[in-house]
């Protein structure tokens, strides 16, 4: 089953946080776009498990497009977004449990040697450090948006008393996605005490910028936080998830 699993969370994070373009995140209202974006959830499907079809795992799409039509209906924020992914979770492992044989019947499995060993540990890194970064990048700026929307809107755009923009136009995201992916990186290498000096050199960093300024001081330490947070529980969780898997041995073992 924890084989099925993987499996399939790595073709949900393909689906939801590769392949869908922005495109059809702000369009699913519309029939033909919700259709398309079943369609790669379905592709997605059939590559991570390596078989032409199954009737599964076109209930797996259709039920997928469900949830995302309720979705777009739903007032944009942070909290319909977790249970977007919440309802998308147990869909999976409601799957995998019901079929937990389909990875085993799938092409990838039939792989000589450590090859499909290989190929899910590959794909659960892959899919965690995708979900850490990029989908974290998602619910962070939404997390954001709803701190700013009640205040100002120009928080992080003001200028400042030299009459220079406060900071680069994308600058906090690729800060997110930098500060994520060494979360990811570090505990991945067994060096989760280095985080301590990322939040540390970040601390540093931002001081000049919002030591007098209590609304952009809130606003960074809100963002650090849940974006420390959110790499660290989906590290976590995806390591946890690793660990139920059979290790990976590629050299054989020494007499």
């Amino acid at each position: 089953m924890v084989a099925t699993l993987v499996a399939l969370l790595a073709a949900h994070v393909l689906a939801d946080f590769v392949l869908q373009t922005r495109w059809i995140a702000t369009r699913k209202t519309h029939a033909g776009v919700l259709a398309l974006h079943g369609a790669l959830v379905l592709l997605s499907a059939q590559a991570a498990l390596g078989m032409i079809a199954a009737p599964s795992l076109v209930l797996l799409a259709l039920v997928h497009m469900a949830i995302d039509a309720i979705k777009a209906r739903s007032p944009r924020g942070p909290m319909p977004f977790l249970v977007d992914q919440a309802a998308h979770g147990v869909t999976v492992m409601a799957l995998a449990i019901w079929q937990p044989g389909l990875w085993a019947s799938g092409f990838w499995a039939s792989l000589p040697g450590p090859a499909p060993l290989l190929i899910l540990h590959g794909i659960l890194i892959v899919a965690g450090f995708v979900l850490a970064v990029r989908g974290g990048g998602f619910i962070i700026g939404l997390l954001m948006e709803a701190q700013v929307a009640p205040v100002a809107t120009d928080l992080l755009v003001r200028p400042t008393t030299t009459g220079q923009a406060r900071g680069l136009p994308e600058g906090g995201l690729t800060i997110g996605w930098l500060e994520r992916s060494l979360i990811f990186v570090l505990i991945l290498a067994g060096q989760p005490g280095a985080i301590g000096f990322l939040i540390a050199a970040k601390s540093i960093l931002r001081f000049g910028t919002v030591a007098e300024d209590r609304a952009a001081s809130e606003y960074v330490i809100i963002g650090t936080l849940a974006s420390f947070g959110w790499a660290l529980g989906v590290t976590l969780s995806m390591m946890w998830l690793r660990g139920l898997l059979p290790p990976l041995e590629i050299a054989p073992r020494l007499p």
